[in-house]
């Protein structure tokens, strides 16, 4: 069995290729990172250190690595034979990986299982978002051949993993929790197996519960430490101001889930507070400048903090906590972050209304403009 993974960062390699690798694939890395794919091909294994209240280390062997902007050709023969496909590129670099799939399922052969195609990415229904890329410049009697060559689910992943400590090569720390989360129905009566994940018939909950509780919580315990001068995330949460600000945006979030996806409120209680210690893990270094970067992204509309504030506005009630952290993130300023540098030069070139329209996404009609504006307009005053 054969698995290729785009993007062979800590992420790739700490979880996904990891979870791979324990599943009995062959995994081949793809990524255009011409350095680490050399250390990668240059290796015979390397060990993912699993952080926790008991450390483990976990080695991966039986592995390859291709450049991706090298190697096109090579990279999409071993696509058209392989058994899956997981991206862990960040959503931005999916248009570019949907090309060389699409070249993949064209030369695959017929009789062979449909490819399995997972994107491993912190936004909802990212496998949606590559096969349309996929799909973009196909016509529909070409696409109706190819479609059956592939089967694209959607995927909900959780696990930490932090910058890496320099001089650690290929080797990845990790936190000890992990989820992986897959859609049962794309695949019909056929589901790769793979033991570490979890199939679900529907992936929805899963997928909000994610990204408006970890997701959420992970950014709002970075714009308010990083405000606090904390630079540790785990130092962070020992700030009382900074610790009960992420726990009451958790609880807003929290609210939303239960009465959006009927989700047991006990269980998710358990689950944000869980979350919490997770984030305070002193063994896992992270950074509120890492956990904070491309703000721009954090602040649209569908994503962790614009997503859940909207939809608690749109049942009547003021998310009170979110907008504090959303003024936080509005005062995210690392120069080094491209994201970040342009924000802060749209807080000072643009009207708070023309900001929460632009990078918010927000429509002047929707019950929380007027709050972002607000908040918008008092992050403008402090420049």
């Amino acid at each position: 069995m054969k698995a290729i993974h785009f993007g062979a960062g800590s992420i790739g390699r700490g979880f996904v290729g990891l979870l791979l690798h324990d599943a009995g694939y062959e995994v081949v890395f793809a990524d255009v990172d011409a350095s680490l794919i050399e250390a990668l091909q240059a290796a015979t294994s390397y060990t993912v250190h699993e952080a926790g209240e008991t450390s483990t280390d976990r080695v991966v062997d039986d592995f390859r690595a291709i450049n991706s902007r090298a190697e096109e050709e090579r990279l999409i023969e071993e696509i058209a034979t392989a058994d899956i496909v997981t991206t862990a590129v960040g959503p931005t670099v999916l248009p570019f990986v949907a090309p060389v799939i699409l070249a993949g399922l064209k030369r695959r052969a017929a009789g062979l299982a449909p490819l399995a195609v997972m994107a491993c990415e912190n936004a909802i229904n990212a496998t949606d978002v590559l096969a349309g890329h996929v799909w973009k410049d196909v016509s529909a009697e070409e696409r109706e051949s190819l479609a059956r060559k592939a089967a694209f689910a959607n995927t909900a992943v959780d696990r930490i993993v932090p910058g890496q400590a320099a001089g650690s090569g290929i080797d990845v720390t990790v936190e000890a929790f992990y989820e992986w989360v897959i859609e049962r129905g794309a695949f019909g009566d056929s589901a790769p197996v793979i033991p570490g994940a979890t199939f679900v018939d529907n992936l929805a909950p899963y997928i909000e519960r994610k990204l408006f509780t970890v997701n959420t919580g992970h950014a709002t315990v970075a714009y308010l430490g990083s405000l606090a001068g904390v630079s540790r995330i785990s130092d962070a949460l020992a700030v009382p101001e900074v610790r009960e600000g992420a726990r009451r945006v958790l609880e807003e979030t929290s609210a939303l889930l239960v009465a959006k996806h009927g989700l047991d409120e006990a269980a998710q209680r358990a689950y944000r507070e869980k979350i919490l210690v997770r984030f305070a893990n002193p063994a896992l270094p992270d950074t509120a400048r890492r956990v904070g970067r491309q703000p721009m992204r954090k602040l649209s509309r569908y994503e962790r903090f614009i997503g859940p504030a909207a939809e608690i506005a749109e049942h009547g009630t003021r998310p009170t906590a979110l907008l504090v952290a959303i003024g936080a993130a509005l005062r995210f300023d690392v120069p080094d972050d491209e994201q970040s540098v342009e924000l802060q030069r749209m807080l000072r070139s643009e009207t708070p209304e023309a900001f929460a329209g632009q990078v918010c996404g927000l429509d002047p009609a929707h019950p929380l403009f007027a709050d972002v504006v607000q908040v918008v307009s008092a992050a403008q005053d402090r420049l």
